[in-house]
């Protein structure tokens, strides 16, 4: 059993930021800070006081997290980068939305006194007798301290008050990671109705003292426990006064934000769920019957629709039973009233499914197709426009022979430059046939032939049900907005964001397969109407090839064992450290190329030369971040490993941005999970001279200062598929609809008699409908058996304020 967070974060837009440059605009992108540790950075969008980013993304989190927050910053090339402002959420806001959030927020202005994270352990207890009792408080130690000075680091020293009286720690130089061991007593006041308060500061030489946070805790009712100890987060100073006036003048932005806790049982526990979907799947359609799949389809909402079909892809993707599934949903949807020409274009079951199908296997293949002619609209920068209403005229010619180009010859410019990049497009879609994967192919090839039967007057509808999900719902949002499907690493400038816009407007009336359609809703497309009516022909031709029968020398290729899938590759600087460990002493000071495949983590000179060397996945213990004053950058992470003679090595990687450190750490982390020995806590430093530089320790080989953050990841398409949760995430959506799927079932069953009312409980149901409410029951009586009482928290914890 597993208790897991999981976050979707969807930074939507902002509007009404106020300008930092001085050409009056801004360069505003977002960092998110889960627990004030940086997760993600979007996109850069340049010279905006509105950016759209339009960017999801899904965190899987420590249970015990408290907080989100997003920092709109603006980008600075030659100082650093401005705070424009701050949004929080708690974890208890996010409680109070169990569907989640979805709103505008305001931004507030950034307090340096409330930028505090961390946690301090403390020992705090009562001693002596009545009429002589005094409290006594041990300082420990405190982890992940905010980092105040330049060189990365901060100078805390704790100062405790307590009855009017204050008493100060030593300072521990140049650490986030400080040991004191130091302990303090105080008379116990008589009532002890006094507050014990505990601050951490930073000292500094010049000026004033940075405060780094406290923990305040009431004293009455410490004297029944004889001893309390813990970790406590550290908090800002709330009695300080709030000036909320420049709320709403720093602009707003708005999000879509959603927490799901999870308690993902044992795998058996969702096998009879499981079986008797795959049953219902096996079974298929069956004349005068209300299928199961149906009822799934007609009882979730528009906004949960696309979950469910997440789920469902993925559960039958490891079942080996996603053609089937997807067939059985074209069949339903094709049994309904239907025109050959708006197939598939709702929201429906079917129609979400397939598109996440596409996504969930279909990433690689999209990029294959699709990269190299939207690297060429990124690196040429065309002038692309062909409505007259939005043309913008220019100077032509070399000096002294200046001359303006007429609207024509800028429409005609635009057209040969969108014809260039369509016709480089449709020659990799036509080409790609061969490279499609085998299971996208075949879901292809029974909706052809699902189409093709249920209208065979229409066989125009068979190629283009095929094309409104490649084209519609595949390659045409991937052209418009190539960040989005990771084939760019930043958004596109108004003018290539213009012709990306043109292009995906074209593969659409390729896909539609009537080009003429779309000339008679925009009659200014009638110049490249010749490409499109061509691309057209194209289209139908590689249809036909896509859904034929399989090459047979297809699978013949690649005799043996299949080399293992590339899970993440890239170029990383290896930095020099102490160690005899054969990544360390071949690689030190040098940028190499690494490979991580479900076997081992591999490296060499470049992506196609032979590997120097590799750790198996097996021997990697930890994969952390690394102190940016370690090595001058916040962009290192480090991979603990055992070395060939069983000895701990580190091998400190440098990435290039906080999103590729944090995608290297979740893709190594998902599959180093279930290795036995993963360490508990680790070093965020290094180990130089003869101490740690985090916590200054001097056994190299003693215990970490912090915890390791195995269950911190961020979540893509191409994770491991996980049965359990997806089947866990089903039995959530399920388990509140029980009457709802038992109402719709005579709804659908009886639709002349639904004004009627639904049947009694005691009507009978199908056997598939009956076991299905018998398997949820079930499954909520283990939930109900696995979650054991909270044990009762600390005393101190009870006492914290």
């Amino acid at each position: 059993m597993a208790r897991r967070s999981a976050l979707s974060i969807r930074i939507v837009e902002g509007r009404n930021l106020p300008a930092k440059d001085i050409t009056g605009s801004s360069d505003p992108y977002c960092i998110v800070k889960i627990d004030d540790e940086a997760i993600i950075r979007t996109a850069t969008v340049w010279k905006t006081l509105s950016p759209f980013w339009g960017e999801e993304y899904e965190v899987q989190l420590q249970p015990g997290f408290h907080s989100i927050s997003i920092y709109v910053m603006d980008e600075d090339a030659l100082s650093r980068d401005d705070i424009i402002g701050k949004v929080c959420i708690t974890r208890d806001m996010l409680a109070e939305h169990p569907k989640g959030y979805s709103g505008w927020m305001s931004l507030s202005e950034v307090d340096p006194d409330e930028e505090v994270q961390g946690e301090i352990h403390l020992r705090v207890e009562v001693l002596g007798s009545q009429g002589s009792r005094r409290l006594r408080c041990s300082v420990l130690e405190a982890r992940d301290l905010a980092r105040k000075d330049r060189n990365g680091a901060s100078d805390p020293f704790v100062r405790l008050r307590y009855n009017g009286k204050t008493q100060e720690s030593t300072v521990v130089k140049k650490s986030c990671y400080p040991r004191w061991n130091e302990t303090f007593e105080f008379e116990l006041a008589e009532p002890a109705g006094e507050k014990l308060c505990v601050e951490v500061w930073d000292w500094d030489l010049v000026g004033r003292n940075d405060f780094l946070g406290k923990v305040v805790f009431s004293v009455q009712g410490l004297e029944a426990a004889e001893q309390e100890e813990g970790w406590f987060r550290l908090w800002p100073d709330k009695s300080k006064p709030t000036e909320d006036g420049r709320r709403g003048s720093l602009g707003s932005l708005q999000l879509q934000v959603k927490l799901r806790d999870e308690t993902v049982l044992p795998s058996q526990c969702y096998q009879p769920l499981v079986q008797l979907l795959c049953q219902e799947v096996k079974s298929g359609r069956q004349d005068g019957q209300v299928h199961l799949v149906t009822l799934l389809d007609e009882t979730a909402t528009a906004e949960s629709r696309q979950e469910v079909a997440v789920n469902l892809v993925k559960l039958f993707l490891g079942q080996g039973l996603v053609k089937e599934f997807l067939d059985l949903l074209f069949e339903l949807e094709l049994a309904k009233p239907c025109e050959p020409n708006t197939l598939f274009r709702s929201n429906s079951l079917a129609s979400k499914s397939m598109e996440s199908f596409l996504k969930v296997t279909g990433m690689p293949y999209l990029h294959f197709v699709l990269g190299p002619t939207i690297t060429r609209v990124f690196e040429e920068k065309k002038y692309v426009e062909l409505d007259p209403g939005k043309v913008e005229i220019k100077d032509v010619g070399c000096s002294g022979l200046h001359r303006v180009q007429t609207e024509g010859e800028v429409i005609e410019q635009g057209r040969q430059h969108l014809q260039s990049y369509l016709g480089e497009l449709l020659d990799a879609i036509v080409r790609s046939a061969p490279a499609c994967p085998p299971l996208i192919r075949a879901a292809f090839r029974q909706l052809f032939q699902r189409v093709g039967e249920r209208f065979p007057q229409h066989q125009h509808a068979k190629f283009v049900a095929v094309t409104s999900f490649l084209c519609l719902r595949f390659f045409s949002p991937a052209v418009m907005t190539p960040k989005l499907f990771q084939l760019r690493a930043a958004h596109a400038d108004a003018r290539t964001s213009r012709t990306l816009l043109l292009l995906a407007k074209a593969i659409q009336l390729v896909g539609n397969m009537e080009p003429a359609a779309g000339r008679a809703k925009e009659t200014w497309l009638s110049p490249l109407l010749p490409a499109l009516q061509q691309g057209t022909a194209r289209m139908r031709d590689f249809i036909t090839r896509l859904v034929g029968t399989e090459e047979e020398h297809g699978q013949e290729q690649g005799e043996g064992r299949p080399p293992p899938a590339v899970l993440k590759e890239g170029l990383l600087l290896v930095h020099k450290t102490r160690g005899e460990g054969p990544l360390l002493a071949a690689a030190a000071g040098k940028k190499l190329h690494f490979c991580l495949t479900g076997e081992s983590l591999g490296f060499g000179k470049s992506p196609g030369a032979e590997r120097i060397g590799a750790i198996a996945l097996g021997d990697i213990l930890a994969a952390e971040k690394v102190e940016e004053k370690s090595f001058g950058s916040s962009h290192v992470m480090q991979v603990v490993y055992l070395a060939t003679g069983g000895q701990q090595e580190t091998a400190y990687l440098q990435c290039k941005c906080v999103n590729e450190l944090n995608q290297w750490l979740s893709a190594l982390r998902k599959v180093c999970g279930n290795n036995p020995r993963l360490l508990r806590s680790y070093h965020p430093g290094v180990f130089r001279g003869d101490k740690w530089s985090c916590c200054h320790q001097r056994d190299r080989t003693g215990l970490g200062c912090d915890r390791t953050r195995h269950g911190v990841t961020l979540q893509d398409w191409s994770d491991p598929l996980e049965p359990a949760v997806e089947a866990q995430r089903l039995f959530q959506h399920l388990q509140g609809l029980r009457d709802t799927l038992r109402d719709k079932y005579w709804e659908l069953l009886e639709p002349e008699h639904a004004q009627n009312g639904p049947r009694g409980e005691d009507a009978a149901l199908p056997e598939g409908l009956s076991r299905l409410l018998a398997v949820l029951a079930e499954l909520e009586r283990c939930h109900g058996r696995a979650l054991p009482p909270p044990p009762p928290a600390p005393a101190l914890l009870r006492l914290q304020t």
